[in-house]
């Protein structure tokens, strides 16, 4: 989970939802792709938030995490959340999404010009904005500028990988 892992290296991270408060939870889904046309959702775990979302400044915020799943269809509706990703894009900060998180980049207006993976249901939605989609494999990331993207959750590796190293990320062994 990016959120832990995230932390495990050193960074502060907060988990906020609209219409949440710090140590309410979300519901999680896992989605998995297990030969059937598209994906099977499962039940994940209940997610506990540890900050409060009306509280949020971007301008407070060194980068931005967007989670897949079905999240990104309920959270592109608030427009909080549009005008945080839009900060982030304008100012040019890091941002990095997975799956269906690319929803919530598409309803910010912020891809056009840029590449960008997503699961690939989403991909002619990142085209019909103007952008360009990467259609890579379900295991890797792609990286434009400031913007780390991949399609689903097998992905994590690289994903993270990359966007530590846009966050200047240093790990010693």
């Amino acid at each position: 989970m990016p959120f832990q892992a995230l932390q495990m290296v050193g960074h502060a991270v907060e988990a906020v939802c609209p219409d949440k408060r710090a140590g309410e939870q979300v519901r999680t889904a896992v989605h998995d792709c297990d030969g059937a046309q598209t994906y099977s959702e499962k039940p994940g775990h209940n997610f506990t938030l540890n900050a409060n979302f009306a509280e949020v400044r971007a301008e407070d915020y060194d980068a931005l995490v967007i989670p897949g799943g079905r999240a990104s269809e309920y959270v592109r509706l608030n427009a909080k959340v549009i005008e945080i990703a839009r900060h982030f894009a304008d100012a040019n900060k890091p941002i990095t999404a997975v799956c269906h998180g690319a929803q919530v980049l598409i309803a910010a207006g912020v891809l056009v010009g840029r590449s960008c993976a997503a699961y690939p249901a989403v991909g002619p939605d990142v085209e019909r904005v103007g952008g360009r989609y990467a259609d890579i494999s379900i295991d890797q990331a792609h990286v434009d500028g400031n913007l780390v993207t991949a399609p689903a959750w097998p992905a994590h590796p690289a994903w993270l990988s990359n966007f530590l190293k846009l966050l200047g990320t240093k790990i010693e062994l």
